[in-house]
């Protein structure tokens, strides 16, 4: 568990689609679209697609919300 999985992209003319089993996560156009394909040219791009999609923080919230510094 943690790791990201079950992302996919399609890049269709400048348009970068990302989906999560199958369903439409987010989208990236023009210079953002640009710079995910080239970090995704260099990197691990489950992690990357988890991170600009936003599905990246699960697990972990409440235990986090519970430590005495975040009182």
């Amino acid at each position: 568990m943690g790791t990201p999985e079950g992302f996919a992209y399609r890049d269709e003319r400048g348009t970068v689609t990302i989906t999560h089993h199958g369903r439409p996560a987010g989208t990236l156009r023009g210079a953002a679209a640009a710079r995910f394909l080239a970090a995704v040219a260099r990197g691990d791009d489950q992690q990357l697609m988890a991170r600009v999609t936003g599905n990246y923080k699960h697990g972990n919230e409440r235990r986090a919300r519970e430590h005495p510094r975040n009182r």
